[in-house]
């Protein structure tokens, strides 16, 4: 059973002052829980050094895709294909994504879930909020595998130096310009988005915010803002895979974009491989002895407990677990079922007292930064709760 510390919450108050809006659910209860997981040194060392052996893995896995054309297998629409091997062969940076992870706490072993590298959401609590925790309760704030703020930082400078030393590119980056863009209406996203603006602008780059909405597009030259200016850099907080599949033209002009015009966007198009649950079974063929993956194939899988999920799929939305003898023990509806199942054997999570079980998410920022939890049920959806830790 997971070890658990009790923390005065944030207040309400506290949280909407620093521009976390979605503090409550619809049940009225606090989205953020009030006590911090217990992770110890070693956990924590685990922790990194699986998101970092799964990212290898993953780029391996990708690079496969791309040499074999693989893309039905993943359930990749054919009209962002250019937009993804052309990000793929420039080495496009990928700004950040999140690995969610079973096991780790309880000597129960680490094991991949799904990699969201596209739009990962709990970027502001994993960063913020449970560092905030810590200093309201006056704990060491440091005591935290989280470094997930610098990292961002360094990545973003990294748009321009790569690996190399600031003061061999001298104030150059500091000249760059960086659209941040949101959907309207969602203010989990746009407060996301507003604080990845702010870690740019620590870095030395010039930015602004738009909606998606008022964002502008020419072939020839890039992505505007709303006063006409050029961006070099435009950040999208917007899947891939909705862009392929309900922004037809918007596809077109930026596979034409990103060969002819300035701009470049983050996170890159490659990133939609990743973020397929397709890349799992691909992992585990090229991996079958990898002790972070699970038995993932395109079909039921004989024999054994599951979860089936949809390629493309957000917060346990059509989710369901099968028995050994594929009856459904358990499942969720949501919008995602017209896209194809894959198939991963079930891990085991650690369980409190209560039979809740606990989720964690890993942060990759060039390496993995930042570790926070989910906390929830059988399937984790859009009840679970955010749970911070503290290493001990």
């Amino acid at each position: 059973m997971p070890e658990t510390r009790a923390v005065e919450p944030l207040s309400r108050a506290v949280l909407e002052e620093i521009g976390m809006t979605w503090h409550t659910d619809s049940d009225g209860s606090s989205y953020i829980g009030e006590e911090l997981v217990e992770v110890s040194e070693a956990e924590a060392e685990a922790y990194y050094a699986a998101a970092n052996a799964l990212y290898d893995m993953c780029v391996e896995a990708a690079g496969v895709v791309i040499a074999e054309r693989r893309y039905t297998e993943l359930g990749i629409p054919s009209n962002i294909i250019e937009l993804i091997e052309g990000s793929w062969e420039r080495d496009d940076l990928h700004l950040y994504g999140r690995f969610d992870l079973a096991g780790g706490l309880d000597g129960l072993p680490i094991k991949l879930i799904e990699f969201n590298a596209d739009t990962p959401t709990s970027l502001f609590e994993t960063a913020i909020i449970q560092w905030a925790l810590l200093k309201a309760n006056a704990m060491d704030e440091t005591r935290q595998f989280n470094n997930l703020h610098e990292m961002l930082k360094e990545n973003f400078r990294r748009l321009i130096t790569r690996d190399h030393p600031l003061d061999e590119f001298g104030a150059r980056y500091a000249r760059e310009k960086i659209l941040l863009s949101s959907v309207s209406q969602l203010p989990e996203d746009e407060r996301t988005v507003r604080y990845l603006q702010q870690i740019a602008h620590e870095a030395g780059f010039l930015t602004d915010f738009c909606y998606l909405h008022e964002a502008g597009f020419t072939t020839d030259e890039g992505v505007f803002n709303r006063d006409s200016q050029l961006a070099d850099f435009w950040f999208k907080l917007f899947p891939w895979e909705d862009i392929a599949a309900d922004e037809l033209d918007l596809t077109r002009l930026l596979s034409k974009m990103v060969t002819r015009g300035r701009t470049r966007i983050l996170n890159p198009a490659y990133t939609l491989l990743f973020q397929s649950k397709g890349i799992l079974k691909i992992l585990y063929d090229l991996y079958p002895d990898s002790p972070y993956l699970l038995p993932t194939d395109f079909s039921p899988l004989p024999g054994i407990e599951q979860v089936g999920k949809t390629m493309f799929g957000r917060e346990g939305a059509n989710v369901r677990i099968l028995a050994a003898d594929g009856r459904d023990l358990q499942g969720t509806d949501g919008p995602y079922a017209h896209h194809k199942p894959v198939y991963q054997a079930r891990a085991r999570f650690a369980q409190d007292a209560s039979g809740r079980n606990y989720q964690a998410g890993v942060f990759y920022v060039w390496e993995a930064c930042g570790l926070g939890f989910r906390r929830g049920g059988a399937i984790l959806d859009d009840t679970s709760k955010f749970v911070g830790h503290m290493v001990v």
